[in-house]
């Protein structure tokens, strides 16, 4: 197991991602232990739930798609006239 301080992980986060496929990572806030990063296969065996990360991805997308976003037309206020010369 490897630990980070929160600093040295913001630094150096893809070599704790790559620690974390073999074992948790923890990452430390003021010298206290704060979080733990794990792999999702290591999660999966933790929890016992069988969803794999295709079905996460499945479900964020289903819920993303019952999101509505309307974007009003800017107002010719906003725009800057262009002068061509």
């Amino acid at each position: 197991m490897q630990t980070f301080s929160s600093r040295e992980f913001n630094q150096r986060t893809s070599q704790a991602q790559k620690a974390a496929h073999t074992a948790p990572v923890f990452i430390t806030n003021r010298g206290k232990p704060d979080l733990v990063l794990l792999s999702h296969t290591e999660y999966l065996r933790l929890t016992g739930k069988k969803q794999t990360a295709l079905d996460v991805l499945n479900s964020i997308e289903s819920d993303a798609a019952d999101i509505e976003l309307e974007i009003p037309p800017r107002s010719p206020a906003q725009r800057r006239t262009v002068e061509f010369e």
